[in-house]
């Protein structure tokens, strides 16, 4: 079982169809694109001396050979360890370290920071549109390589509290199950024709992209490459059947857009990744009608935990149905959801416990963290750290994220990264960080800071420590001055309590 047979399938079936299309240009059909992945397969199997099973890192933007390279990794029986790349370079040092990778294919943008870094696994580093890319097209093709079902595909990082990166283990089960999930539970409608890639194809977008391979879809890569509003309404109006994942923020924002624009070709907006105020949801179905659908989900269960289908979406004379908007809706098909308690007893509708999941979504482990998969897979159910209840109808509603994570514009950021950065400045006596609510982004990363005593220190100082440590997206937005930090008798900071009187200051 590989999950690169889907691509193979449709570049037979449908060779003449777009697999990719940059703006409203199509730039190849799947019978090239299958081609071109075989080659590539090859190549990292036979020049590049990869074998089953070894990594090979993606560090670029979104581009046509994201895709490329994501299936031809499969296609050779090895193992994608897609980045994210917005990431500063410590950051890719420490997933390239962690991982293992053999070889890291990068874009132009990303490859100098990537060519600097001194990685001892890392045998070579290809830029995207170099001589050495574009000669992996010359090489023979390759027969797909088999892979049994538990066999890692996707090295999905995701971070921690620690603010070590995890790496979850997806198998290509999981990868397939997902993909059919997509198709009972989030996105239901035929036809499947277009899927546009505005969030990155290095989590959710290009998570979803494999099931728009099995239907042999159009996947449209923006010309800037990522979310412009104006440019998505275009986008809606040259294509059909037009589907797309995004972030709340990336709908707020969609919202927000002053011209009259014509939506009829968009079949679905499918957000994730955060939280869905009721107001804008109540605005979505206004303004884009019965188009909209949820998904929740984890990294070490990807996309797949709960869906509120479209239909739920307008089911108006529903009782509940304001609740039912505000929940992440029901258990997708291919997992079980439950809620816990501290002890893992399983609690009744109405109760509020910690959500836990199994199905054949869920991750096989951590990769090189046999103490934290244990923590998290406890007798085959992933406890997922996030705190919910469901009602009599199994619509289940979030209640409270444990492990302190801040959702911002849709990408997950960890206080305890950013304290640590922070608490290297020496003036810096105490720090907190918690997430303040924005109509824009979701959260928005505020600090707490308690300077060592007759110290003053400059915003400017702290946000150029955090630009030298980590990416710009995770930097405070604001800084606080103050005297003490919330605790309780252990000595532990209350971030509950800092939230509430942050929320009181605004």
């Amino acid at each position: 079982m590989n999950i690169a047979t889907h691509l193979k399938r449709a570049g037979r079936a449908f060779p003449g169809e777009t697999a990719i299309a940059i703006g409203t240009k199509s730039v190849v059909n799947y019978g090239l694109l299958s081609e071109r992945v075989s080659k590539i397969a090859c190549a990292l199997r036979n020049r590049y001396q990869l074998s089953e099973g070894d990594f090979v890192a993606i560090a670029a933007e979104n581009c046509p050979e994201y895709l490329e390279v994501l299936y031809a990794c499969w296609w050779a029986g090895l193992v994608a360890v897609p980045i994210n790349a917005k990431l500063h370079a410590k950051e890719f040092e420490y997933i390239l370290s962690h991982s293992g990778a053999k070889l890291c294919v990068t874009s132009r943008k990303l490859s100098a920071a990537i060519g600097g870094l001194n990685i001892n696994t890392l045998d070579k580093i290809i830029e995207i549109g170099s001589a050495d890319y574009l000669s992996m097209y010359n090489e023979q093709s390759l027969e797909i390589v088999h892979r049994n079902p538990n066999d890692a595909a996707w090295l999905f990082y995701t971070s921690g509290t620690t603010g070590r990166p995890k790496g979850a283990v997806l198998t290509h089960q999981n990868l397939l199950a997902m993909s059919f999930c997509y198709f009972a539970d989030v996105d239901q409608e035929s036809p499947w024709r277009t899927i546009i890639h505005a969030a990155p194809m290095s989590h959710g977008s290009g998570l979803y992209a494999l099931a728009h391979v099995m239907k042999a879809s159009c996947h449209v890569i923006p010309d800037s490459g990522g979310f412009d509003p104006e440019e998505i309404y275009g986008l809606i109006n040259a294509h059909q059947s037009v589907v797309f994942f995004a972030a709340p923020t990336m709908v707020s924002r969609l919202l927000k857009y002053p011209k009259e624009t014509d939506t009829d070709n968009l079949k679905a907006i499918i957000y994730g990744g955060g939280p869905m105020y009721l107001e804008d949801c109540l605005a979505g179905l206004d303004r884009f009608g019965p188009k909209m659908a949820q998904l929740y989900g984890q990294g070490e269960t990807p996309m797949t935990i709960t869906a509120l289908s479209s239909q739920a979406h307008v089911e108006n004379n529903h009782p509940d149905k304001y609740d039912r908007l505000s929940s992440v809706g029901i258990p997708q098909s291919a997992v079980e959801v439950r809620i816990a308690d501290e002890r893992g007893n399983f609690l009744d509708a109405g109760e509020v416990g910690e959500v836990v999941v199994r199905g054949a979504t869920v991750m096989r482990e951590y990769w090189k963290n046999p103490e934290a998969t244990r923590d998290t897979i406890r007798d085959g159910w992933l406890y997922t750290g996030d705190y919910g209840v469901f009602d009599d109808g199994g619509f289940l509603t979030l209640k409270d994220r444990a492990k302190d994570l801040i959702i911002s514009g849709g990408t997950n950021i960890y206080p305890r990264e950013i304290e640590e950065v922070l608490l290297k400045h020496s003036d810096v006596a105490e720090v907190s960080v918690i997430g303040r609510k924005d109509s824009d982004w979701g959260e928005v990363v505020v600090a707490y800071v308690v300077a060592q005593k007759g110290k003053t220190i400059q915003p400017e100082a702290l946000d150029n420590l955090c630009l030298d440590e980590i990416a710009r997206f995770k930097r405070p937005k604001d800084y606080v001055y103050v005297n003490e930090l919330p605790k309780n008798n252990y000595g532990k900071v209350l971030k509950s309590e800092l939230r509430t009187i942050d929320e009181s200051n605004k």
